[in-house]
Parts: C-alpha cells; structure tokens; sequence
C-alpha cells in the first residue's frame, strides 16, 4: 500500500471511531455522568448525588482528583430525557449513573457500550434489561428497590391506619415505567381484600391537587401513593394536598414523610444511591455491567409522623408505632 492511501485509511478510520474512545484518549481522570429527569439543583438529586459521592470516598475515590463529573438533567420534563441521554452519550463518560428507570431507559435507548448504573431500577425483567434479577445482560445494572408484594403491603397497612377503610385511593403516576405494576399488584389485592380501588392518574406535580379532589369525592378513605420519580420530587405538593382534604396517605419512600406525609412503608433510597458507588468501582476497575449482579435491598423501613397524624385527627394504633423504625414528632 502506496504511504498516501495508508493515511488516507488512517484517517478515514480515526473518523470511525467511536466518540467514547477518543474522548477517553485524552482524559486524565475517569469521567462518571449523572443523567436526571430533574434538575441538578433539586433537593432531592442534591441528596442522592452527595450519597454517591460519600459512598466513592469510602472506596477511596475524591472528585477532582480520582474522577470527575458530569451532569445531564431534563428539569422535570421526561418528553426532553432522549435529547439529554443523548447529550450525555456525546460525552463519552466511562459510567453513567442514572437516577431511576426513567434514566435508564433513556440511557439504554442512547447507548449500547456505555455502562450504566441505575440507582432505582424497577422490573428489570420486565424491561427487558435481565432474564432475572441476578444477572443483567446488557450494560446496564444497579439496584432494584421494588420489592414484589410490596404495594400489597402498603395496601394492608392503609388499612391498619383507617381499619374500616372499604374504598382506597391510589395517586398513579401514568408516566413512569414502575408505576404501572405496584398499580396492577394494588388492584389485584383490593380484589383479594374486597376494598375499592379508586385510582386518580397524574402526569405532572399540576395534577396532584385536582386528584386529591378526585379522590375525596370518590369516597376514599385512606390513599396509597405509588413510587415514581415525579412524585417523590413533588412530595411537598402531595402532602399539602393530603392535608388539605383530610385522607391519610401511605407511601413506599420515607422522604415523603420527612416532607409532611403520613407514614411511609419501603427501601431506603440513601442507602440505595450510596451503593452505586460499589458498582462503579467495579466497573473504573474493568468490570462489565453483565458481571455485576442486580441488587434487591432487603432493609424495608416503616416511618410515622404523628405530626401530621394530630394534623389529620387520627389516632395511630399503639400496635403501628411499636413496629415503626422511625417516628417524626
């Protein structure tokens, strides 16, 4: 081969390869990014990104020195998640860490090569992300804190909290992923439990008043507030809207408690975000997504304000706050 076709297939292939690539040729740290439906300024992400964070010093990592950041939020609009997983991909970080199952999927849509670390995963199956919990196949793994039976669970205990409860409310958040099946799981028990189940569907925090007022003038005794993205960022709004119609609500995440709500029955998301860090050690280490195991916390936590139990007028069943991890006064 002639030296001016010999460059001329070098540059040629140089053009083709992939961005990831170049960009890490010249990197001198590790580039971790954090994908968000949210923005970087919200409580919550704030909250999650400084648990990563304590978890990586812990493995011996400091920003600025062993890796760095980078942050690609979609301030709260999902129609934007593509363009932003999008963006992100163009960065070529070595990890992604996503939020939830929202991120991940956008992030899965975005990229085949890049890792990708999910801090709250839901139905990975289901999803098409593992065969089973154990072993992703893809490049994407994490932790999944949806545990099976526990919208049940959160049901019963809506009716420990108003015993006489014949007709519950569900806040059913249509737009994300692992709302669907705790609804399918709700339902399926009311029928086993001969409650009503009343449902009041939102697509954003602007919905969450008027399906309050759906849901008291559906005759709801108690409400069970399902796990989703938007309503855990919204969790102040669902509070207010509790109070303001007077019905007890249950959640699956304690930071809706810590926010004003009633009780709250589920995983420990700091814990959860916090245990991303292990997974992305081992993958700056040279571990494939397709080597580490999904992971299902087993510490579920029962929290009570009774704050808000005096707010409501309720009386909670001595029976309840024994059983309670935490309660807020």
């Amino acid at each position: 081969m002639h030296r001016r076709e010999f460059i001329k297939v070098i540059a040629g292939s140089a053009a083709a390869w992939p961005f990831t690539a170049r960009g890490q040729a010249t990197r001198k740290r590790p580039l971790i990014g954090r994908l968000s439906f949210a923005s970087r300024d919200a409580p919550l992400i704030v909250r999650y990104i400084d648990k990563f964070l304590s978890g990586m010093r812990e493995l011996g990592y400091v920003e600025g020195r062993d890796f760095d950041m980078t942050y690609a939020m979609a301030d709260f609009q999902v129609d934007r998640l593509p363009q932003v997983a999008a963006e992100m991909v163009e960065r070529a970080p070595d990890v992604i860490l996503a939020g939830a199952t929202l991120e991940a999927i956008a992030a899965a849509k975005a990229t085949a090569k890049i890792p990708v670390v999910v801090g709250a995963l839901a139905d990975p199956e289901l999803l098409g992300f593992a065969p089973n919990d154990a072993r992703p196949i893809g490049n994407v793994t994490g932790i999944t804190p949806y545990v099976t039976g526990l919208p049940a669970k959160q049901l019963e205990l809506a009716r420990e909290v108003v015993p006489r409860a014949t007709r519950i409310g569900l806040l059913d958040d249509v737009t994300d992923p692992k709302a669907h099946p705790q609804r399918k799981e709700i339902e399926a028990a009311g029928r086993a439990m001969e409650i009503k189940i009343i449902a009041a569907e939102v697509r954003t925090s602007a919905d969450i008043g008027a399906a309050y007022e759906a849901l008291r003038a559906g005759g709801a005794d108690v409400v069970v507030v399902e796990q989703s993205n938007m309503l855990i960022n919204a969790r102040r709004q669902v509070a207010e809207a509790a109070a303001v119609k007077m019905l007890p609500t249950v959640y699956g995440y304690r930071e809706h408690v810590e926010a004003g709500g009633l009780i709250s029955y589920g995983v420990n998301l700091d814990w959860c975000f916090h245990r991303t860090a292990y997974y992305v050690d081992k993958i700056l280490k040279g571990a494939k997504p397709s080597e580490l195991p999904l992971e299902l916390p087993t510490n579920l936590q029962l929290v009570i304000n009774l704050k808000t139990a005096k707010t409501l007028k309720l009386d909670i069943p001595r029976a309840l706050l024994d059983r309670a991890d935490e309660v807020i006064e």
